[in-house]
């Protein structure tokens, strides 16, 4: 058996950093953490055995910088790196730098991450080893000329994809051919920011189809195994939501068993057509009309994000198997010995605001409770079932926009699908995160879908169930619980003179305390309310906007008429010329409401009559923290309602920004800006209409 390494550097951050370390921990092998001036207090760097600062917070400064990774292992006397995923995880020049000191890299060689790191060239050579790809043209270099030319050959519709990268970034959908121009602009300023190469390739869309990946092992004698598929087909704009393995289609075939090993050879056969070493997925798109037919799509030569429903269902951990092959170990495990037993789901967690479209979120921790220890395999309420959680998270942790906008990943085991299903639906409804919006009420809609609990999955699936999805908007109840944890802070301390109480007390009949309330976007038409409390022995009478009397008390409970609702509560400090945020979380939702004072009651109130109902509002706003990053009018120029004015980043996500009417633009923003949220980017003057004189009326004249 090979010597194992004393010392392993995690080149990354966040939820994968803390699960590399933790197997490193188990396998008694030190573990060295890096961060950058943004993660300074993050989670991996509390639970490395010790750490190093790589750089500003800035990923170009810090996680993608290969120099200061290199010093962090010559530092800390590291032996090896694991890169986890994204960053450098697939950057063959930093493996190959890692070589040149000495330093093992626990991933794959470099020929085999720069061939699979090419779209277009792993298409071809893979297509040579007898593995079947979907129709289209992919030849290096081809401009946006040739592409259009190219594309009829191919068929519509089409997707043009970005060689580089991966996670669906830069990828459009093609339905006419009059779109291609614009379409490719896109992808290609998408895929040069995101990866440095602006590489495109066409490929044939297919209909419905099923994201289908699998898991393979390699070691350096030439031994592939794989640890059968994960079904990946639930996802939005290309990036993943909700992953399980194994796939149910396959799993309700009754030539499944016969297509998972037709389709885990040719997984093999491309892990070694380029003499893979380490842990790697080959994804596959398969026709849900036709399984049997499976086209290769890419090779992530890498861990995944989703890996963890393989490790529960597989038992096998693949952390620690990337750890021993870069050591020199060779397989144990042959193709005989893997038993796929139960069945795994796995929800990501992001900070993002579905309601919102999806617009990211930031914000300090407030609260947290995720309902189990880190990768844990801890009881729920179901039997037989387990529960994982792989998280970055912490209470008093401030979540930025500089990185992924992915927290933690909830993952549940069951003997069988529906009991996994169950099990996630629970812990996702027991998954409390305030200070900062996520999208786990977004995960539970998904996890109880009908589709979705029959199996019935393709990668538009989420885009097709959006438009009539329906977010809980916080109602009367959730609004008498905030004014009265707002009011709850004023009350005086016993023994105390009744006149220094907040709470209306007055000789004779007692006056009603108010608590004014900011409402989220969209919850009403003026987003305000108010709510009434008047003293009544332990508890209070309260009324929403003058509506029907509850008898209210509090507690570690609300209880409402009778009747015990069991919030979770958590109130943000008290910023600096604006209103307090107090957040409320019930079962996966929570909802951000603000306590105002009068003056900015009034304020608002104002503000909405003056502005015409059903009126335009002519600022444009950044909806979050972000960069410009293109701007695509000048500052004056005329603009229509509609019409695309410049993108905001924020989280390794565009944005973009239109009109709201028609006029006159003038600009406060440039490419490369900083932006907070709601700062404004852009006016719009209307257009003036001309004056008419009615009919029948002569113009007037007149004098002073």
């Amino acid at each position: 058996m090979a010597q194992l390494f004393d010392t392993v550097l995690v080149a990354n951050r966040g939820e994968i950093a803390c699960r590399v370390i933790r197997t490193l921990k188990a396998m008694g092998i030190r573990s060295v953490a890096v961060y950058s001036d943004a993660d300074a207090g993050a989670r991996h760097v509390r639970e490395a055995d010790s750490a190093v600062r790589i750089g500003t917070a800035s990923a170009a400064d810090s996680y993608l910088n290969i120099d200061a990774i290199i010093d962090a292992c010559v530092q800390s006397g590291a032996q090896a790196v694991h890169p986890g995923y994204g960053f450098l995880a697939e950057n063959a020049e930093f493996a190959r730098a890692l070589g040149s000191r000495g330093i093992a890299f626990i991933g794959p060689p470099t020929d085999a991450i720069e061939l699979m790191g090419d779209k277009i060239r792993s298409k071809n050579h893979v297509a040579g080893y007898g593995v079947p790809c979907v129709p289209g043209i992919a030849e290096p270099g081809m401009g946006d000329a040739e592409l259009i030319a190219a594309a009829p050959a191919v068929g519509f519709p089409l997707l043009i994809k970005p060689s580089a990268g991966g996670g669906g970034k830069g990828m459009q959908v093609l339905e006419r051919e009059e779109d291609m121009p614009a379409a490719l602009a896109t992808a290609r300023r998408v895929a040069a920011a995101a990866f440095g190469d602006d590489t495109l390739f066409l490929e044939r869309l297919v209909r419905t189809p099923r994201h289908i990946e699998v898991q393979v092992l390699a070691d350096s004698a030439g031994n592939v195994i794989h640890l059968g598929e994960r079904e990946c087909s639930l996802q939005r704009r290309h990036q993943k939501v909700i992953e399980e393995a194994p796939s149910p289609l396959l799993e309700s075939l009754p030539d499944g068993a016969a297509i998972r090993a037709r389709i885990g050879e040719a997984a093999c056969q491309a892990a070694r057509s380029v003499r893979y070493s380490g842990a790697g997925t080959v994804e596959f798109l398969v026709s849900d009309e036709d399984p049997g037919h499976f086209y290769f799509m890419e090779m992530n030569t890498r861990l995944q994000v989703e890996h963890p429903v393989t490790e529960m269902v597989a038992g096998i951990d693949l952390v620690e198997w990337q750890v021993r092959i870069a050591a020199g170990e060779v397989l144990t495990v042959m193709q005989s010995d893997v038993v796929l037993e139960g069945h795994a789901v796995e929800a990501r967690v992001y900070a993002e605001d579905p309601a919102r479209n999806f617009l990211p979120s930031v914000g300090e921790v407030l609260a947290l409770d995720e309902g189990g220890g880190p990768g844990d395999a801890v009881g729920t309420s179901a039997p037989g079932t387990r529960l994982r959680i792989d998280s970055a998270m912490l209470p008093g942790l401030a979540v930025t926009g500089d990185y992924d906008p992915m927290l933690a990943k909830v993952i549940a085991w069951g003997p069988e699908r529906d009991g996994a299903l169950d099990a996630l639906d629970r812990a996702l409804g027991n998954y409390t995160l305030l200070g900062l919006h996520t999208n786990v009420e977004y995960l539970r809609l998904l996890v109880d879908d009908p589709d979705v609990r029959a199996g019935r999955l393709d990668t538009g699936l989420i885009e097709r169930r959006l438009p009539g999805m329906q977010f809980r908007q916080a109602g009367e109840t959730e609004l008498l619980a905030a004014g009265l944890l707002a009011a709850g802070g004023d009350r005086p301390a016993s023994g105390a003179s009744p006149w220094l109480a907040g709470d209306g007390w007055r000789l004779g009949a007692p006056a009603p305390r108010r608590v004014h309330l900011g409402l989220p976007a969209g919850a009403s038409e003026s987003g305000l309310a108010t709510v009434s409390l008047v003293r009544q022995g332990d508890g209070y009478q309260a009324q929403l906007d003058g509506g029907t009397p509850h008898k209210v008390g509090g507690g570690p409970e609300l209880v409402l008429d009778g009747v015990a609702h069991h919030y979770v509560a958590a109130q943000e400090a008290a910023p600096s010329g604006g209103p307090r945020g107090l957040w409320l979380g019930d079962g996966g939702w929570s909802c951000r409401l603000e306590i105002l004072d009068r003056e900015t009651r009034l304020r608002r109130i104002l503000a909405g009559i003056q502005r015409e109902e059903g009126a335009a509002d002519p600022e444009v706003r950044s909806p979050m923290p972000g960069t410009v990053v293109s701007v695509s009018v000048g500052d004056g120029d005329t603009v229509e309602a509609g019409q695309l004015l410049l993108s905001v980043e924020a989280m390794k996500m565009e944005h973009q920004l239109t009109a709201a009417l028609a006029g006159t633009v003038h600009l406060t923003a440039s490419p490369g800006d900083l932006v907070k949220a709601d700062q404004v980017l852009a006016t719009i003057h209307p257009k003036e209409e001309p004056h008419t004189t009615p009919k029948g009326e002569e113009p007037r004249h007149g004098r002073l």
